[in-house]
């Protein structure tokens, strides 16, 4: 369907791209990955047209439609409904409907059977055009998107950026081009807009091309990974975790491969400098200087796995509880986010706020910090509690005049200028970058800043409102590296499903103006949810079947009645429980003591041994998988028994 042939593209004199060349297939499902900055929207604009190669082409074939979304459709505004906006994906369809509007006004003055003729006609293109679904298809759309219903007739313009944007990734997948380009379109989804997505996206029968730094997102959509490195396109089949998979593979069997290319050009060199003035081994010098020539340099692999390289300190450790919320009601005129709901943050809780937009995750925030009135109830902060809030809006405090590394500095930690530039690298500024004023730095550069400076305070409680928004893959890693050796307390929103499974131990979400709780990992969270499901509709049945009369449904309140066999039963739960608690922690010890025995150059350098300690750390992994699976039975069951 497209070809890339030999592309070449400059900025300035710095190529993005050299010699780079990529085949797209008819169903391909492609996702583009890549450090920031090495032209990724890039591609993405060469291959819209939108851009022109200095060198090398761009085929496509005759009947290729190209679909792309970008940050550009940001600005775009109407005073057109948003139903209307995404309607003109039928674009044909629209146009032949108000042809017939008018032929239908003609009729009501001339009945002649050239014009009953002529409507019969167009009622029949309109019909095959899918003319008659298609508002049917576009507010099905809009509404797993994210859209209410009563907002599908208001105009484009009421709504903020990322709805807008939303708006038109709707148009985009309503008009089914043979090619779809997403460019970072999880950045204005909520988790079940991004579910819907993903599911739309499996049986898409085009071909999509996705830029993203959700690598759950791209675990369940892509068949393919594209990866832009090094000036040229590296591809790779599978979904992102073969990828990485396979890359580390391949860069393994690259860094031996280069290993031992070095140690021959040493010994080759050595024996020129050693026999060079010999006449007698004048053949063999001259004969090795050629070979060094004439020798295929193997590259060094480029090591792109940032890592923080510094702690993060605390000034001091907060009290036992950090935040109480108690009887809070929160409304913004009819619309009530919360009711009489009681929550509390405690010391060492790492928590992720899930949930679809408008459900008040940013209220919430807001409320915890002190800095949002209640209309009801109580917030009480802990002793000793330091705070630090992450969110959009915290970027207007930034100083405007400051250069990014003063910005840093100000920020109290009395880290050196290395461990400054270090952090800020993680976060893409480098090299001249640090010197930068804050008042020329795009938002999402702001956003990276701002989010730095609060990971750098000595805060034992941080507030994170979306911070992965403008990170790219690997600095989402830095971020869950930063957090995991955090020794404070947190409470993070976000809806990237792979960064809050690694940074969260507990679970919040909003239901029925009431602050919910699940006390473990957003992974094992889905999984009680997903039984919680099932057992709500094998119970839906039972109840119809038996016309129980609406008062009986208080019945479910005697399981609170203390049931001796129960009680029994529990008891030998919770002592499995804590027992397999403790292999748990074990097998995680003999798993991190393995890959520090992998990462030591004496074994990975030595291939017997490296076979023989990857076998040991293979049968630990598998084994606290499955020791975690029956820890989440036995948490199943006791919850089942309480």
């Amino acid at each position: 369907m497209i070809s890339i042939n030999n592309l070449s593209y400059y900025i300035g004199d710095r190529p993005l791209y050299e010699d780079a060349n990529l085949h797209i297939t008819p169903k391909a499902k492609i996702g583009l990955v890549g450090l920031n900055g090495t032209g990724k929207s890039t591609l993405l604009r060469l291959i819209d047209g939108e851009y022109q190669p200095d060198e090398g082409t761009i085929s496509k074939s005759n009947d290729t439609t190209i679909g792309f979304l970008n940050q550009d459709l940001l600005s775009y505004q109407t005073a057109d409904s948003i139903l209307t906006v995404a309607m003109e994906a039928f674009g044909n369809a629209v146009q032949l409907q108000r042809q017939i509007e008018k032929t239908l006004h003609q009729l009501e003055t001339d009945y002649s059977d050239s014009l009953v003729e002529k409507l019969s006609r167009q009622q029949e293109e309109f019909e095959r055009l899918g003319g008659y679904s298609m508002q049917s298809q576009a507010e099905a759309v809009l509404e797993g998107i994210g859209f209410r219903t009563e907002d599908l007739h208001r105009p484009l313009k009421e709504f903020s950026g990322g709805w807008r944007m939303r708006v038109m990734l709707s148009k985009l997948l309503l008009q089914k081009p043979n090619l779809l380009m997403l460019d970072e379109p999880t950045n204005h989804l909520d988790l079940p807009s991004i579910q819907w997505l993903e599911n739309y996206l499996k049986t898409y029968e085009g071909a999509f091309i996705i830029v993203s730094h959700d690598q759950d997102f791209l675990n369940n959509t892509v068949e393919m990974v594209v990866e832009v490195t090094s000036q040229q396109l590296i591809t790779y089949t599978g979904n992102y975790d073969k990828y990485l998979e396979e890359k580390e593979l391949r860069s393994e069997l690259q860094r031996n491969a280069y290993e031992n290319q070095q140690q021959q050009i040493k010994q080759t060199e050595r024996f020129i400098e050693r026999f060079r003035a010999k006449a007698s081994k004048s053949r063999q010098v001259q004969s090795r200087v050629k070979a060094l020539d004439r020798m295929d340099k193997i590259d060094a692999v480029v090591e792109e796995n940032r890592r923080v390289n510094f702690r993060f300190t605390m000034s001091r450790p907060s009290g036992k509880s950090v935040i109480m919320l108690e009887d809070i009601s929160k409304a913004y005129g009819d619309l009530q986010i919360l009711k009489n709901t009681t929550a509390e943050i405690r010391r060492g809780d790492k928590i992720a706020l899930i949930g679809a937009n408008g459900k008040g995750k940013s209220t919430v925030l807001r409320i915890i910090a002190g800095t949002e009135q209640v209309q009801e109830g109580e917030r009480t902060e802990g002793h000793n509690v330091n705070m630090a809030f992450y969110a959009q809006h915290q970027l207007e405090s930034l100083g405007a005049d400051h250069e990014i590394l003063e910005e840093l500095k100000g920020a109290g930690s009395q880290k050196s200028e290395t461990e400054l530039r270090n952090l800020l690298g993680c976060f893409l500024f480098s090299d001249e970058d640090v010197f930068k004023k804050i008042k020329v730095l795009s938002g999402g550069e702001k956003s990276r800043v701002a989010l730095a400076k609060t990971l750098l305070s000595e805060a034992n409680f941080l507030l994170l409102d979306e911070p992965t928004n403008h990170l790219d893959l690997q600095s989402v890693n830095i971020l869950i590296q930063a957090l995991e050796q955090y020794e404070g307390s947190y409470i993070v929103v976000s809806h990237n499903r792979h960064f809050i499974q690694y940074i969260a131990n507990k679970i919040w979400w909003i239901e029925d103006g009431e602050i919910r709780e699940y006390p473990g990992t957003y992974g094992e969270f889905v999984h009680w949810q997903a039984k919680q499901l099932e057992q709500k509709k094998a119970e839906e049945p039972t109840t119809k079947q038996a016309g129980a009369p609406v008062q009986e449904k208080a019945a479910p309140a005697a399981k609170k009645e203390v049931n001796p066999s129960n009680d029994k039963e529990r008891r030998k739960l919770q002592q499995q429980l804590e027992e397999v608690e403790k292999q748990v922690t074990e097998l995680e010890k003999q798993e991190a003591s393995l890959e520090n025995e992998l990462a030591k150059p004496e074994v990975f350098g030595n291939p017997d041994r490296l076979l023989e300690v990857n076998g040991k750390y293979t049968a630990v992994k598998e084994k606290l998988e499955k020791t975690q699976s029956q820890w989440e039975d036995l948490m199943l069951r006791l919850e089942e028994l309480a």
